[in-house]
């Protein structure tokens, strides 16, 4: 196998003894640029540096005891996966003797390239590399493309492939459909996914096809293709975390609550599915259930490379309201003593002790806490958008009006947040603070109408698109704006008409139009801008018939 003689290996195993036969069997292959890591944390320390053509890596990291030293393979790759330090082309294989089904089916579920159980032979490895390596060169050219950025290149490689390598045919349609996912082209990826099921009905397209519809916003009909693959395949743990959020869409939490605790039960390893449960039983009310999960969280995560201290903050949280003082100290003098110090640490310790300060009645202490909190968060990276309201939440409860004003700002502002102009007056009439609301309002009317007058001087200097940029960016973040919408639908039709039809522009104008009838079917421009499009679509001979 000297073919293999270039590939560079990353051995992840604690055990001496087991590197080295691993390092025996490699050899037999040609292999010999190997390393090693003895942990999760030598591992990751290992691929930020530089990177591996193959891991093989052993799921138990712990010292043999029984008792968890680090983290173990399925951590590590969920680790290595969120934070993209492996490419989708690097070839992982977990080794394990494990029997414990929940533990197998739990690295499984991750999707690492191969795993092989022990004992194995030479042969058999290799073997399985084999498989491994054959199958990643035929799809490199394409993953290439799109590390390069060019998406739509390798969407239409993908395709041309599908044809020229019918071995990997219905492989290549998967990529496709996702790559076609990762640019929100949806409704076609929706389509590749309902031909591969035609042709072979595999449980991935099946979840593959929710996850267009739930992007789509067609939540029943998601959630009945989920539902019928949990049918067939009960253990297929990705589709119980689509589900669930498919309830939450359709305001059902309760239901939400039991499919994640379903989940957990199958497969109980997956840091991120623990933290999901542990969001929604808090926002059902489920105390107990919250804080078991949150614990389970905070432990599993305790030996990662990228622990989170906003897990602890969600403990705190839990604590807090559960009533129980001591044990939300405690946590906090974890985050202080466990955590390095850093700006999205110092925030969250902040917003923990202050929502304990104010549990125990020091509103004072608190409100000094969470004024540096909401200092703090400026110098912050990656803190999420809910940490962040719940801050809002926390400076109203002890009357830092200011600051919760400027926070919610700075959100409403911020493109990555997901936040709009009405999820930020409705954060504050749900506090029960009309007159900040109000406030709010009073801003996002000077905002739009800044946004409104921008583009119009970008009209007026002929740069149609950037006109177009400017208010979609603005509908981005007040969807249901009566003054965006038509100023929207006006320069789309204003630039279809002067530079040329453009299909999914027109569909976009034709749905924000759509969207003004519905929320103000009097508006006194809906005739006027409807019928433009319609004379625009006559003027390049587009058929009007939908």
């Amino acid at each position: 196998m000297a073919e293999y003689s270039d590939l560079s290996v990353l051995i992840v195993d604690p055990n001496p003894g087991m590197r080295g036969n691993l390092h025996n069997m490699l050899s037999q292959a040609s292999i010999t640029k190997i390393d090693y890591a003895v942990s999760s944390g030598t591992a990751i320390r290992q691929l930020t540096k530089k990177p591996f053509d193959v891991i093989l890596c052993e799921y138990d990291l712990g010292n043999g005891s029984g008792e968890a030293n680090g983290q173990d393979g399925q951590q590590l790759l969920e680790d290595l996966r969120h934070h993209k330090l492996i490419t989708p082309w690097t070839i992982f294989i977990m080794l394990t003797s494990e029997g414990e089904y929940g533990k197998v089916i739990g690295a499984a579920e991750l999707m690492p390239t191969d795993y092989v159980l022990k004992p194995f032979t030479v042969d058999a490895l290799l073997q399985r590399l084999q498989r491994a390596v054959d199958r990643r060169n035929s799809f490199l050219p394409i993953y290439q493309l799109v590390e390069m950025g060019n998406v739509r290149k390798a969407i239409s490689e993908a395709r041309l492939a599908e044809e020229k390598a019918p071995r990997y045919a219905v492989d290549f349609a998967r990529l496709r459909a996702e790559l076609l996912f990762s640019i929100d082209e949806l409704a076609e990826a929706e389509t590749v996914y309902l031909w591969i099921l035609m042709t072979r009905p595999v449980p991935w397209a099946h979840l593959g096809l929710a996850r267009c519809r739930f992007g789509l916003q067609k939540y029943l009909e998601a959630q009945e293709t989920l539902s019928e693959l949990l049918e067939q395949n009960p253990r297929y743990m990705a589709a119980y975390d689509l589900l669930a959020r498919c309830h939450e869409a359709l305001g059902q939490q309760e239901a939400a609550k039991k499919i994640l605790e379903d989940a957990v039960a199958i497969s109980p390893h997956m840091v991120r599915r623990l933290r999901h449960l542990g969001d929604v039983a808090f926002e059902t009310g489920d105390v107990g259930m919250a804080e078991k999960a949150f614990k389970q969280v905070v432990a599993k995560a305790k030996y990662s490379e990228f622990r989170d201290p906003e897990d602890h903050v969600k403990l705190v949280k839990t604590l807090v309201k559960k009533g129980d003082a001591h044990q939300a100290s405690g946590v906090i003098r974890d985050m202080e003593r466990s955590l390095r110090s850093g700006p999205n640490v110092d925030v969250c310790r902040a917003i923990a002790a202050g929502l304990l300060q104010e549990m125990t009645g020091n509103l004072t202490a608190a409100a000094t806490e969470l004024t540096n909190a909401v200092n703090a968060v400026a110098g912050s990276r990656g803190l999420s958008t809910g940490l962040k309201v719940g801050l809002v939440h926390s400076c109203l409860a002890v009357k830092l009006d200011q600051q919760a004003s400027d926070l919610m700002l700075n959100l409403m502002n911020d493109t990555e947040s997901g936040v709009s102009m009405d999820d930020a007056v409705q954060v504050f009439e749900k506090a029960g603070r009309h007159d900040l609301a109000q406030g709010m309002g009073e801003q996002i009317k000077i905002q739009v109408d800044e946004l409104i007058a921008h583009a119009s001087e970008q009209r007026s200097h002929g740069d149609l698109r950037a006109a177009v940029d400017t208010l979609s960016a603005g509908l981005r973040k007040a969807p249901g704006n009566m003054a965006l919408l038509p100023a929207a639908a006006s320069a789309i039709l204003k630039q279809l008409d002067d530079l040329g039809w453009e299909a999914p522009l027109a569909e976009h104008c034709q749905f924000l139009l759509e969207r003004m009838r519905r929320l103000d079917p009097a508006h006194p421009s809906l005739e006027t801008l409807t019928a433009q499009y319609h004379y625009t679509q006559r003027k390049y001979g587009i058929s009007a018939v939908a």
